[in-house]
């Protein structure tokens, strides 16, 4: 969207934010209406979306100074007013900022699963073709249990086996998404380097792992096991090693900011980002934790697994989306209008 649209189509929330708080400064929040405390907590939310897509965008550094300053100035009448209670805050988080800014980074999570997706890919197809590369492609010490279990005339994967995978999985999968976001900042050699490093590599794992247990003849079984909690979690890899991408695009191309500041203003998207991740974390453990311990079959396993995957497409693609945000806009100022 081009600037020049981007504020035609704002401006007019902006302008009606501002006189909320020119009231609110003059009279005090208390002399506010009931409907004018919830409008002003609605557009703040909104502008607060705003900063981050013209943050994004990389448009006028005047405009991004303005809308950070009516952030800021609604910030302290919002909170210190308690507008919002706890859980609020929590479910505007997971209903707004999060899947927004998920589609602001979706470039750079695009590109850690781009990467995690070959990286899989290659080993899965590389083992698959030649089983003994996997002591070449894989660590010993992932290989190794792996081989003996298979090679076991009583191995079966029967449902204590399912949840020592999963929950060896899982717990892999949670310290690569902590440690992707925090190798984004270290310049080895160049910041983001280690991120895009530890994506290609936990892309290895789970492919070799995956052709090793199908070349057994357990492949079916062992996605099936791993779906449920493994579609969050990997979805939650790539935005965590997205967060570090973030911090590394402030050091290496900060614009015509200075690289304090760009730290600064992509920290604050990576934040956001990383609390999302934490949330994406949680659901994926209550899954693991209510699915793996079930005697259900590998049908119904996929099944959960496909059904989360579509949760996650409609959440990060639709929800807190305000492209109808004029509309939005215009009816609020109506009834403050109304109300004032």
């Amino acid at each position: 969207m081009r600037q020049s649209v981007f504020v035609e189509r704002r401006r007019d929330g902006w302008v009606r934010l501002e006189a909320l708080l020119d009231m609110a400064e003059r009279r005090g929040l208390r002399a506010l209406a009931p409907e004018q405390i919830e409008e002003l907590g609605r557009l703040y939310r909104w502008v607060t979306s705003d900063l981050a897509f013209a943050t994004g965008r990389g448009y006028d550094q005047n405009l991004q100074a303005y809308l950070h300053r009516l952030t800021a100035r609604s910030h302290s009448y919002v909170y210190a007013g308690n507008v919002e209670g706890g859980w609020t805050r929590i479910a505007r988080f997971f209903a707004h900022d999060f899947p927004c800014e998920v589609r602001n980074s979706r470039w750079f999570i695009l590109a850690c699963a781009g990467l995690f997706a070959v990286a899989a890919v290659a080993a899965y197809a590389l083992i698959r073709a030649v089983p003994t590369d996997a002591y070449s492609i894989l660590p010993d010490q992932l290989v190794r249990p792996i081989h003996e279990k298979i090679h076991d005339t009583n191995f079966g994967f029967d449902r204590d086996l399912s949840s020592l995978v999963s929950a060896e999985i899982m717990t892999n999968n949670i310290q690569v998404a902590f440690k992707a976001f925090g190798a984004g900042i270290i310049p080895f050699p160049l910041p983001g380097t280690l991120t895009a490093y530890l994506v290609f590599y936990n892309g290895l794992i789970v492919g070799g792992e995956g052709a090793m247990y199908t070349n057994a003849g357990f492949g079916y079984d062992f996605w099936a096991t791993i779906a449920p909690h493994g579609v969050i979690e990997l979805t939650a890899i790539q935005i965590a090693a997205a967060a570090g991408l973030l911090l590394a695009a402030a050091i290496l191309n900060p614009g015509r900011l200075r690289v304090v500041d760009a730290l600064k203003r992509n920290s604050r998207r990576a934040l956001v980002l990383i609390l999302g991740v934490c949330g994406m974390l949680v659901c994926a453990a209550l899954i693991e934790g209510f699915v793996s311990p079930q005697r259900v079959s590998p049908e119904l396993r996929l099944a959960v697994g496909a059904m989360t995957a579509l949760c996650l497409i409609v959440y990060f693609g639709f929800v807190g989306r305000d492209e109808p945000v004029q509309s939005a806009l215009d009816a609020a100022q109506k009834r403050g209008t109304a109300n004032g």
